[in-house]
């Protein structure tokens, strides 16, 4: 049957069946790039970029690159039913990726997935991708190419020629038609770019956190054991359920580690966290030595947190031998410079902490063999 197309309604898009090849400077080895191309329903102005593959952050970003190329927006996206696209294909109900979605919902765009095994839903996009490989790929194929900007430097040249020729049923070239017929009816693009964002579904712990690349992000504490969907992108880890977003946390560079909002945390929890002032607190309950050892510890750190677990398993000594032994073992160790659990502890287990503290050293005596500080100093250079 007979498509006819109004102008600036539809944006075909797929990625090409041929792929362009990139060769690394160093080893010599060749990879294959992916080339994403569009096509516009009624002018069938082409716009073609390679990709480092067909995954899904490549696939949004070439989305991105082609609204600006055409420098407005169709009413409707007409995709394949490739992964990066399309969760689930349906020609009644298809369900579309998440961040796919996302991007439509940025652009208000609608998102229509051809039919599966079926390219005459996409009969536009299919010329597109055969122009491309005849009038772009095939030229460059002979040609060696280093990096990916370097491709596409060529591949936009070679794009520009296509869309300037003269076809010959209008006997227009796309470039004419695309100014006729799709960019009066194409909205404007909006003023911000859509950011790409990985999507990812999480089962929240019973510590109230979930786990990203090894970090772990905490939520309300009312929601343990539910699952939740994840937006992550660059900048901010976000979590929903049920549509709503229930936290936000900036994203850590760190893949180990906590970040924890003392809103999300139990009333007993957030009266639990330690600080130097309750561990301070802690230790001056059991006497002046024990608290003079943990402001030691606390200042021998970069970062106080850095000293709470010795300074914990310190004052819990006090359980096994006594507040008094245990003030008494950071005395020695006060006198001693320890600064360490197994310092502490060893001076308990071996009773030391009721022998007579160390007294200061008596001066050496004068030798001819001792040289003195006199000898070390640096006499002035005429």
């Amino acid at each position: 049957m007979l498509q006819r197309h109004n102008g600036g309604e539809k944006l075909f898009v797929d990625f090409a069946g041929l792929k362009a090849k990139l060769t690394d400077t160093e080893t010599g080895e060749v990879s294959e790039a992916s080339i994403f191309v569009s096509t516009m329903g009624s002018s069938q102005m082409v716009y073609a970029r390679a990709c480092q593959g067909e995954d899904l952050r490549s696939w949004l970003e070439a989305h991105v690159l082609a609204f600006e190329f055409y420098g407005a927006l169709p009413m409707i996206l007409v995709p394949d039913n490739l992964k990066s696209g399309v969760t689930k294909a349906c020609y009644y109900d298809p369900i579309i990726n998440q961040a796919y979605a996302e991007l439509a919902r940025f652009y208000e765009l609608t998102v229509l997935p051809a039919r599966v095994r079926k390219p005459r839903d996409k009969a536009k996009v299919e010329n597109g991708v055969q122009q491309v490989e005849r009038w772009v790929l095939a030229p460059l194929r002979d040609r060696i190419f280093f990096c990916l900007s370097e491709l596409n430097e060529a591949i936009a040249a070679l794009v520009e020629e296509l869309n300037h020729r003269i076809m010959k049923g209008p006997n227009a070239s796309r470039v004419e038609l695309f100014a006729r017929e799709d960019l009066p009816a194409m909205r404007p693009l909006p003023e911000g770019r859509y950011v790409y964002a990985e999507w990812k579904t999480a089962k929240i712990a019973p510590d109230y956190h979930i786990e990203i690349e090894g970090h772990k992000y905490s939520v309300p504490y009312r929601f343990i054991g539910k699952k939740v969907d994840v937006r992550i992108s660059a900048q901010t880890i976000e979590v929903f359920e049920g549509g709503a977003k229930i936290s936000s946390h900036p994203r850590s560079p760190s893949r180990r580690g906590f970040t924890t909002e003392m809103s999300h945390m139990p009333e007993k929890h957030a009266n639990a966290r330690w600080t130097p002032e309750r561990l301070t607190r802690w230790a001056e309950s059991i006497g002046p030595q024990s608290a003079r050892f943990v402001q030691r510890v606390l200042s021998s750190k970069e970062h106080e947190e850095h000293g709470f677990r010795t300074i914990l398993g310190v004052l819990r000594l006090a359980k096994s031998y006594s507040e008094p032994r245990l003030e008494a073992a950071c005395a020695r160790a006060n006198a001693v410079g320890a600064l360490h659990y197994g310092n502490v502890k060893s001076i308990l287990e071996k009773n030391l902490d009721q022998a007579p503290l160390p007294l200061d050293a008596p001066p050496m005596p004068p030798h001819d063999n001792v040289r003195g500080p006199d000898y070390y100093k640096k006499e002035d250079q005429p």
